[in-house]
């Protein structure tokens, strides 16, 4: 019947037929082809499981078999972690694969209802360990929609409670249709349950219910794949209702603030923790393994005298006995990366402002601040270390997962939201005043609305915070990205002078064009995040243009600059529009003079030549999230030109530029598509409209009025981009957008 002969031959049988023979063919038999096919005793293994698990059954010697399987798949299971996983195969596990062969899965499941509750524990390892070595084994439980369910009502017992959140997690990462969070049996009930850490762990879980699916398709990024999806899905996703579901739970923002911005004891031995650090974090694998490994180190100390056979997995590992003192801070932060994703997926849902509500209401905000300093963002970080969290292809240590977590939470609370000034302590708010007063505008509304009782304490806000950090962060630092995400939030919406000057005064212009400039720096992601942060600084403030104009100071400073800004446009777009707009309020008052910057962008060939790069960079075809914006940009461009009855210059260059370039045709055929997608992604998104009102300043029906003057269909109209098409030259597809 040809066997499995160590790691090389494969079985000739298949699933079913062996878990046939396994459970038919005498015992005598199955021990003499074990000899040489080497599956160390599983088959037999198998066999008396099955036979003393029935109900009426003696569990004792259920639980001898159940320790000796786990034995065997657990040191694969181990190897696998320890591993490259990339490179791991199903041949480097014949205990685990033989396991599955033999039907050893489908006896566990099915026993797994009969046993008592330290039965369940080591059947829930076993099974864990299958899912870890094979990934058909996860895929097959993934499909069992009772039994996920049933996992779930385990939960609720302690003793069990870690190996069935693991199994739940590695499952739910691979379910093809997203479990429903109402079909769980009294989920709110579950939930309230929870102790804080088991709270915690369960946010691993939620974290896959809550959030949309990566389709894992560049195709299906673009914004015409999304509107085709939107139009197709027009009730809520899964994820959206898991998210109502658990905003219905009652007390469970509460608790999760709680638990974010719980305190660490200052009693561990920070220089200890750091050095122990590096013998361990090459193998930990997630907040899991790390309670199940603490837990052991408790009951060592408790048990001094007993050794038990999970300790066997950490046999190699100096640091057993003080587990508990060296992992504490970690084993805190890996919790609060958690909660801290589970919190900013909510904030980015259709429920936005009731949770901003909540997350105020119970001082997330200021619980974060008081935590600044001694966790989230220590001196000391631990950036050369390596764990691995559910995308193997980010390596990311704990410290760095949380400090990111963090930074992207701060910009998801603060992003075209009234309550992003929590992010200040009631000195910086008076701050804001004085500036207003000084320069005699009216304070904008969300501030003089902020209630001062849930604003950070201490001697520096969180916004001061960030900003303290970014400057010392080394020049290709990815932290500066999320931290100029994250100060850009709070700039984002109706420009406030205020906003900008309390930044400013605070050398936050000058740090940026250093890293622009002088620094060397040469991410396009980090390049991308202070252009962005450098146009919401700048926009429509004269004082930033002088400070601009201060810093860079020499021609070669200058042209390296434009040289940054030119070398990728789409990252830089932004950072034009500020400039454009800027120019077309500042003309009024004739201060070109006074920067070269805005005297580079007055010459109108400057503006011509960004616009046909604008529009010559994107299509309809192409168009995502992350691009869309330079359509935009271009329509500021030809808005302005209309306003001051320039129009028909800037479309005539379009077209001499065209035929300058001998491609007739194709520059204004392709604008023109653009704008028709524009009026069908814009015109219907009221979210999407508010944010290009307030960021440009130019009322939104001005922007539709305009876009329907570029599309008219009068060839003779001067500001119809049709009528400066040859006939020959007309684009034919005018189905496109509908297709």
């Amino acid at each position: 019947w040809g066997g499995y002969r160590g790691c090389v031959a494969q079985p000739l049988i298949t699933y079913d037929l062996a878990f046939i023979l396994c459970f038919q063919l005498p015992e005598a038999l199955l021990q003499e082809r074990d000899k040489r096919a080497k599956w160390h005793g599983i088959p037999v293994l198998l066999q008396e499981l099955y036979e003393s698990s029935h109900l009426n059954s003696d569990f004792t010697h259920t639980h001898t078999v159940l320790k000796e399987l786990s034995s065997l798949l657990s040191m694969e299971a181990m190897s696998f972690v320890t591993e490259d996983r990339k490179t791991a195969q199903e041949s480097t596990f014949p205990n685990t694969y033989t396991f599955g062969l033999f039907g050893g899965v489908d006896v566990s499941v099915n026993i797994i209802p009969k046993l008592n509750d330290d039965l369940v524990k080591d059947c829930l390892s076993v099974l864990y360990n299958c899912c870890i070595c094979t990934e058909g084994v996860t895929k097959s439980l993934a499909s069992r929609d009772d039994f996920v369910l049933f996992l779930f009502t385990l939960m609720t017992n302690k003793k069990t409670f870690l190996q069935t959140a693991t199994l739940i997690e590695d499952i739910l990462g691979v379910k093809k249709e997203m479990i429903q969070l109402e079909w769980i049996p009294n989920l709110s009930g579950l939930v309230q349950s929870f102790d804080q850490q088991q709270l915690a762990n369960f946010c691993r879980i939620l974290s896959v219910t809550i959030s949309e699916p990566d389709v894992g398709n560049d195709d299906k990024h673009t914004l015409l794949a999304k509107n085709a999806q939107q139009k197709r899905n027009t009730s809520p996703s899964r994820a959206e209702v898991n998210q109502v579901t658990l905003l219905n739970i009652p007390g469970f923002i509460e608790r999760l603030c709680k638990l974010a911005t719980r305190k660490v004891s200052e009693a561990t031995g920070t220089s200890n923790f750091l050095q122990e650090l590096e013998e361990w974090y090459t193998w930990l694998d997630n907040t899991l393994v790390l309670d199940a490994l603490m837990q052991i180190a408790t009951d060592e100390a408790e048990h001094s005298s007993t050794e038990s056979s999970d300790e066997s997995t950490l046999a190699t590992i100096p640091l057993r006995h003080r587990l508990p003192q060296s992992m504490k801070i970690v084993h805190e932060i890996m919790y609060k990366v958690e909660v801290l994703y589970v919190l900013c997926v909510l904030l980015m849902g259709r429920q936005r402002n009731q949770v901003h509500k909540m997350l105020a209401e119970f001082r997330l905000i200021p619980g974060l601040n008081n935590l600044f300093d001694k966790l989230i963002w220590r001196k000391y970080t631990t950036s050369n270390h390596v764990v691995h969290g559910q995308n193997e292809n980010c390596d990311c240590s704990p410290e760095i997962s949380f400090k990111i977590q963090f930074l992207r939470l701060l910009q998801s609370f603060s992003d075209h939201h009234e309550n992003k000034y929590l992010l200040l302590n009631a000195q910086e708010l008076n701050e804001l005043s004085a500036i207003s007063l000084k320069a005699n505008i009216p304070e904008v509304e969300a501030l003089v609305n902020t209630d001062r009782s849930l604003v950070c304490d201490g001697k520096k806000g969180l916004l001061t915070r960030i900003l303290t950090v970014m400057k010392r962060e080394p020049p290709d630092s990815s932290f500066r990205f999320w931290q100029a995400r994250a100060v850009e939030s709070f700039l984002r919406g109706a420009t406030s002078y205020a906003d900008q000057m309390f930044l400013l005064k605070r050398g936050l212009l000058e740090h940026i064009l250093f890293c622009i400039i002088d620094s060397g720096c040469k991410s396009r992601d980090v390049l991308q995040s202070y252009f962005d942060l450098l146009g919401e600084l700048m926009k429509f403030n004269i004082d930033a243009f002088k400070r601009f104009n201060k810093y860079v100071n020499t021609e070669e400073k200058f042209q390296v600059f434009l040289t940054q800004i030119n070398s990728s446009l789409v990252d830089s777009n932004m950072l034009v529009r500020c400039i454009v707009l800027s120019l077309d309020r500042f003309e009024m008052v004739e201060v070109l003079s006074e920067c070269c910057l805005l005297s580079y962008m007055a010459r109108v060939e400057n503006r011509l030549a960004f616009l046909f790069r604008l529009v010559n960079i994107i299509n309809v075809q192409t168009l995502t999230q992350e691009n869309v914006s330079c359509l935009n940009t271009s329509l500021v461009i030809l808005m302005l030109a209309r306003r001051r009855g320039k129009l028909p210059f800037y479309l005539n260059a379009l077209r001499e530029k065209e035929y300058a370039e001998k491609y007739p045709g194709c520059l204004l055929n392709n604008f023109h598509n653009l704008l028709r997608f524009w009026q069908h992604h814009y015109l219907n998104k009221d979210k999407d409209s508010t944010c290009l009102e307030n960021s440009s300043c130019i009322p939104f029906s001005f922007w539709k009025e305009t876009v329907s003057v570029l599309l008219g269909e009068d060839r003779t109209s001067p500001c119809a981009i049709i009528g400066y098409i040859d006939e020959p030259y007309m684009e034919l597809d005018r189905d496109l957008l509908e297709d």
